[in-house]
């Protein structure tokens, strides 16, 4: 039983809220699955459905096109997975016609694609004979050539596949597009247009997003035949008393080093922890910075290989490292401006090399923008278990800050957040704030009750760490690893697929550089 309370005018538009007064949960076993799907929601412990799995699952069984907003981590993936498995498994109970590609799962960013396939994965475990599932990102035509029920991929990495030849979508009988809103930002429009013209006349499909924007309407008219709105009322980011905010005031950069050593060394933060910087050459600084001290961490940002990327979140989930260093400069950077810093440094050239060298220059940007586009640490990818969230530098937009800090708290677990500021970010954390307390004059970001002159003791060794991560040891340090990661990446597609064991043994989180690590540097003396 629903009720629909009318708003009053907000910017010339009439709102509406619907206040639920009397629902009756609706468990996994009331929606007439099948066991084998049963059973992998059993082995996976999801005791409950989530509200948006509860709504669109019944939706999707009756053959209805969802338009569905909810925020990362609301289980959305599984929202649709489900329903699609069940209903390829009915086809498969009553039918024999030939194999040929049923669904299409479209994706933004290549973790997300994996990220989407380990999910069916999942809920596939028991009833693998009949239901096969290809992530396109990782397989090529070999894999297409075996027709799998279902395609997981990025829109442009599909498009290429079909264009060959090793794919065909006539027959599509559900298409989905997750991450939507994603979909258009990473610049992937004239790619759906293109697919658009390989789907046949009629099919169900489920739009999944967390905004409902200007573009998802359009996307609207042309995929979806009379849906069903499912504007789930959640809040942006977790309840405040599963999600605690903190900011904390910094004079300077030097400030920041010395906190997060403190806070890491005596053991102030807890647990698991994604550390969020605003670019590439700011991720390897930190990491320098902290391996000093024996402090170890992986680094996760666009330029790495795309197994690397995917292993390295696979086994932060497994409880691997406590410590990820990320940038999510798909959405701060990439797609508004190049950015100098992330380049590798090269020697001047003179005058009559500079047209060459400029046209080479442009190529890089562009092939960086097409792997950029691809990549997206803060929204979206699964990270599992996620204590902390810590803004090293705090992010450029109020959507970022959502995105990052949604990483943590999810489902029905606690979580922290906490951003460093200089002054000149004060600007950006007071957009946050208003963002984020709408009309209350309670603040969502408390300030962190923590004072520095009790760490001074500190910081000469934290002085002592940042001078020595200059230019050139950031540079040589991400060409190691990159060089590193690539070896990596060919050992995770060929060998470590005959030898999982072994895959185990493979980390990400080695030194980027021989920096000398003092015993007085590794412990925290006892006068300290």
């Amino acid at each position: 039983v629903f009720l629909h309370k009318r708003n009053k005018k907000l910017n010339d538009k009439i709102t509406f809220d619907v206040i639920e007064i009397y629902h009756e949960k609706v468990e996994f076993y009331e929606m007439g699955l099948d066991d084998r799907i049963l059973q992998a929601i059993a082995e996976a412990s999801w005791s409950n459905p989530t509200p948006i799995q509860e709504k669109a699952i019944p939706l999707a069984l009756a053959g209805k096109d969802i338009l569905s907003r909810a925020r990362t981590g609301s289980g959305k993936t599984a929202a649709y997975a489900i329903p699609i498995i069940q209903q390829l498994l009915n086809l498969k109970r009553t039918s024999q016609d030939e194999e040929y590609v049923r669904s299409l799962i479209l994706v933004p960013s290549r973790e997300l694609s994996g990220q989407a396939y380990r999910m069916m994965e999942q809920l596939t475990k028991s009833c693998s004979r009949d239901v096969a599932c290809i992530d396109v990102s990782l397989e090529g035509e070999p894999a297409l050539l075996k027709l799998p029920d279902v395609v997981v991929g990025t829109p442009s990495r599909v498009l290429a596949h079909v264009r060959a030849g090793h794919l065909s979508l006539s027959k599509i009988e559900w298409l989905v597009m997750d991450e939507a809103d994603l979909l258009f930002s990473f610049g992937y429009e004239e790619d759906l247009k293109n697919l658009m013209n390989h789907f046949p006349k009629t099919y169900q499909a489920f739009l999944m997003s967390a905004t409902l924007s200007e573009d998802i309407e359009s996307l609207k008219k042309l995929m979806l035949n009379n849906p069903v709105t499912l504007n789930l009322s959640e809040e942006e980011l977790p309840m405040m008393d599963r999600l605690t905010q903190y900011h904390v005031f910094c004079e300077d950069e030097d400030d920041k080093y010395l906190l997060i050593y403190a806070l890491i060394k005596l053991k102030l933060v807890r647990g698991k922890s994604l550390l969020f910087v605003n670019s590439i050459n700011r991720c390897y600084r930190l990491k320098l910075f902290l391996e000093q001290f024996s402090i170890f961490c992986c680094v996760l940002n666009s330029e790495l290989p795309v197994n690397t990327r995917c292993h390295v979140v696979e086994q932060y989930n497994q409880g691997l490292y406590d410590y990820i260093i990320a940038t999510d400069e798909s959405s701060v950077v990439a797609l508004n401006a190049p950015e100098p810093t992330t380049e590798p440094e090269t020697k001047k050239k003179t005058g009559k090399h500079n047209g060459p060298n400029k046209k080479i220059k442009n190529s890089f940007r562009k092939k960086k923008f097409a792997k950029a586009k691809e990549y997206g640490v803060s929204r979206g990818i699964d990270f599992q278990n996620v204590s902390n969230v810590i803004n090293f530098d705090f992010p450029q937009s109020v959507k970022s800050y959502i995105h990052r800090v949604g990483r943590t708290a999810r489902g029905d677990k606690s979580g922290t957040a906490l951003s460093f500021v200089v002054n000149e970010e004060m600007e950006l954390l007071s957009q946050a704030q208003a963002r984020l307390s709408g009309n209350t004059e309670d603040q969502v970001m408390k300030p962190y009750q923590f004072k520095m002159d009790e760490i001074e003791g500190f910081r000469y060794r934290c002085k002592d760490a940042i001078r020595a991560v200059t230019k050139t040891a950031i540079h040589n340090a991400r060409v190691k690893e990159l060089r590193r990661e690539m070896l990596n990446s060919e050992k995770l597609k060929t060998y470590f697929e005959e030898n999982p064991y072994d895959l185990k043994v493979l980390r990400h989180d080695a030194v980027s550089r021989p920096m000398k690590v003092k015993k007085h540097m590794k412990n925290v003396p006892d006068y300290l």
